[in-house]
């Protein structure tokens, strides 16, 4: 049952039915609307507030939890709820398995309309915590405040914050004392930093104000141990900065790369910034099978090391390859993919549109002794003309790694007219995916499916189909 209160509605003894879009529970009105939930789990039974209503659906929260479904598991974060990192952490991990699987599944029929072969299960992420090769914290000088702690009348003492960006609010940072997703010493340098910091009177960055020295803290790691550190700061301050970089240095001596940027921008984005080395090399290692990549600052590599090895794997594994095939990979970035499929191939064409990850491209191949591989840089709608082609020759297999929105439909085209005669499409989102698959439709069949889990306690889920010439 439902009653009006205020203008907003609240609904009564709802049952949770599933899980939708980002990670969002779904329930449903007695006469059959949607309501999207934050903080419920198919299976319970709820009281819910709603707070927006649109023609199709209303969202909402639950206020009152009349039974806990079976599905619950207790989440391992004392800040889960509360920060937007892990939305899933409580939901038992096969419980997470099975909702991922099925969103791809319902992507790719209903928002594809294409006909798909069986799926094959998710492949599960071995590690459910402390996966992340890379973290990203941001410092503020006035921490986000739980309800709790505006309604006591107390001393809130510090109000200085290293830690997450509260969902949907760019100025308001959430207090991290422990975080679950990556591996030690992450949450021991972070926590050091912010001690050191507090201690020093070293100032905290505020947004609003764009005033402040510290704002961001980065960590990397890889899976044969080593770290990379970088500091940026919002201005120069020499005699600071180097105390807090010696700190660092001193107490953990096992980090290979110790770097810092001086950002006086309005954005914290490094992309466009001078990255400078304080101690260590400039770069950490990766290793895959064989295969070494470097790592820098500004490199993209999949934020899962370990499970970014099965992804591969079954990229290869779809990709079928004798020895004699030529290969396009589009939007290549570093060239991982490349590398690692191309002792199997007679060729491989790396194309992505980012100039400094072509040239770590190149060096990375170069590092391995991968000889059969080369890279170009350039707009995936406007590099397959005829003299690209011509020049490299006609592909046997593309292989396609988009980010997530997915390719442009003259792309698509561009793959339709090359017409490969087998195309690996790796995903990030399955329903940008499932859009691009409806547009190959009629000239190419999928004939297998395999989704794998990157991400466990979030929504996000890869994929990774095979499309076969009709």
């Amino acid at each position: 049952m439902s009653r009006k209160n205020r203008g907003r509605r609240i609904f009564e003894n709802i049952t949770v039915v599933g899980a939708g879009a980002k990670g969002k529970a779904v329930a449903k009105t007695e006469d059959g609307k949607v309501i999207f939930l934050t903080n419920a789990v198919p299976g319970d039974v709820v009281d819910i507030q709603t707070h927006k209503k649109k023609r199709a659906y209303y969202e909402g929260k639950a206020t009152v939890f009349h039974k806990l479904s079976d599905r619950r598991t207790e989440p391992a974060c004392q800040h889960f709820g509360v920060c937007g990192g892990c939305k899933w952490q409580h939901m038992s991990y096969e419980n997470q398995l099975y909702f991922k699987q099925k969103e791809v599944e319902n992507n790719l029929k209903r928002l594809g309309g294409i006909e798909i072969p069986e799926m094959q299960p998710i492949l599960a992420s071995k590690e459910q915590y402390f996966y992340r090769n890379k973290m990203e914290f941001s410092f503020s000088d006035s921490r986000w405040l739980t309800e709790e702690e505006i309604k006591s009348e107390e001393d809130l003492g510090d109000r200085n914050a290293l830690g997450f960006h509260i969902p949907g609010m760019w100025d308001k940072i959430l207090d991290i004392k422990k975080c679950h997703l990556q591996a030690d010493p992450s949450n021991a340098i972070r926590l050091s930093v912010k001690q050191y910091a507090v201690d020093n009177g070293l100032e905290f960055f505020n947004t609003r104000n764009q005033t402040g020295l510290l704002r961001t803290l980065m960590i990397r790691n890889s899976s044969i141990g080593e770290i990379m550190v970088l500091i940026q700061f919002f201005k120069e301050d020499k005699e600071k900065r180097e105390a807090l970089l010696d700190h660092i240095s001193t107490e953990f001596p096992q980090i290979t790369s110790l770097q810092y940027v001086i950002n006086g921008k309005g954005n914290d984005t490094i992309y466009d910034q001078e990255v400078i080395c304080y101690k260590g090399r400039d770069h950490i290692f990766e290793e895959m099978e064989d295969l070494r990549f470097k790592i820098n600052a500004k490199s993209f590599y999949q934020t899962n090391s370990k499970q970014a090895y099965e992804l591969y794997k079954v990229t290869r594994d779809f990709a079928s390859l004798k020895g004699d095939e030529l290969v396009y990979d589009l939007y290549t970035g570093t060239g991982t993919i490349a590398q690692f499929v191309a002792k199997k191939a007679k060729k491989v064409i790396g194309v992505e549109i980012v100039p400094d990850a072509i040239k770590a491209a190149k060096e990375n191949a170069q590092l391995n002794g991968v000889e059969n591989v080369d890279f170009f840089v350039g707009d995936m709608k406007k590099v397959f003309d005829k003299d690209f082609i011509e020049t490299n020759g006609r592909p046997d297999l593309i292989i396609t790694d988009p980010p997530r929105d997915g390719m442009h439909k003259e792309v698509v085209q561009q793959i339709l007219n090359i017409a490969p005669k087998r195309i690996v499409y790796v995903s990030c989102n399955s329903a940008t995916q499932a859009r691009d698959l409806a547009l190959m439709d009629e000239q190419y069949k999928v004939t297998k499916v395999q989704p794998v889990d990157m991400f466990p306690q979030t929504y996000h889920v890869e994929n990774v189909v095979l499309l076969e010439k009709r």
